[in-house]
């Protein structure tokens, strides 16, 4: 039976969250398109293990690709029914002006627009961020944010916030021209990621999420989501034929002091404590963030 399933395409499948994605569909009995994107300073330690990984999995095939070349996306999606889309930051240097931002806006245009061309394209399973969603003046002044909720350009740019922004223009370009070709897309809009190796792997990416953390906290959006169950909720989004918009995606808001330091010490030795710090007070934050979507997909049926 699992000989059966078709093949699938993740892209980028170096970056932290494209990994582990990978990992879950292959143990699934999927055949993998694994698309790389060149990094300027060499081969990560992921993508060295998914090297390895090809030499024993014959249901595993790699593809180098450019982003900003269209026909290199192209080849990486021939016969695959799905595309796992996982855009990050892909030289390490981090989210830092705009140019930057419009590198990944563009890629993402690309890549849809390559869905787009290849024949027996089913969906498209966009991996987004709860970034996208919840920079907004007087955001703390609203009762519940979900997934109709997008972060406001101008605040990003006000607070320099270009992780931020960088997640919001994509997904929204992606979005945009996922429906003028009337692609199947649904996106997955992660909260910050935490797991196995997530200081080493996946450096940038979480100090960028992290900017302007205590704010987030304060403002009751600060949510954090294990890598494993993230992955599979994204492979749930793929199977489930129903599912459709965007999916609020973490298993905690973090809303305590108590809960703050334990995310500090799961994403050390990126950020750390002071020197014997103790909990100053109980005070609880008010939890805004809802995802009743995600739990009814979690529980096997979308969220109409």
């Amino acid at each position: 039976m699992d000989n059966q399933k078709p093949s699938v395409c993740v892209l980028d499948a170096s970056t932290y969250v494209g990994f582990w994605i990978l990992k879950g569909l292959l143990s699934r009995g999927y055949t993998v398109h694994a698309a790389i994107q060149k990094n300027v300073a060499g081969e990560t330690e992921i993508v060295k293990k998914i090297r390895e990984m090809k030499k024993v999995e014959e249901r595993l095939l790699v593809f180098t690709v450019d982003v900003l070349d269209y026909h290199s996306i192209i080849v990486a999606l021939k016969g695959c029914c799905a595309l796992f889309c996982c855009l990050d930051d892909s030289d390490g240097y981090g989210y830092d002006d705009d140019t930057t931002v419009d590198l990944e806006v563009r890629g993402a245009i690309n890549v849809v627009e390559a869905c787009a061309q290849t024949h027996g394209m089913q969906k498209i399973v966009f991996n987004s961020s709860l970034t996208a969603a919840v920079w907004r003046e007087n955001i703390c002044s609203e009762e519940e944010v979900d997934e109709r909720s997008w972060s406001d350009q101008a605040y990003c740019r006000k607070l320099k916030l270009w992780y931020a922004l960088a997640k919001t223009l994509t997904e929204q370009a992606a979005w945009a021209l996922a429906m003028d070709r009337m692609l199947n897309m649904v996106s997955i809009n992660a909260g910050i990621v935490v797991g196995p190796s997530v200081a080493q792997h996946n450096p940038c990416s979480t100090m960028s999420y992290l900017k302007e953390a205590a704010q987030m906290y304060e403002n009751g959006v600060l949510a954090f989501v294990d890598v494993n169950f993230l992955a599979e909720v994204h492979i749930r989004a793929f199977e489930n034929q129903s599912t459709c918009g965007r999916y609020f995606c973490f298993n905690k808001i973090v809303n305590t002091e108590e809960e703050a330091v334990k995310l500090v010490r799961s994403l050390s030795p990126l950020i750390s404590l002071p020197p014997k710090y103790e909990c100053q007070g109980n005070e609880v934050q008010s939890e805004r963030l809802r995802n009743k979507k995600l739990n009814k997909l979690v529980e096997g049926t979308a969220y109409e």
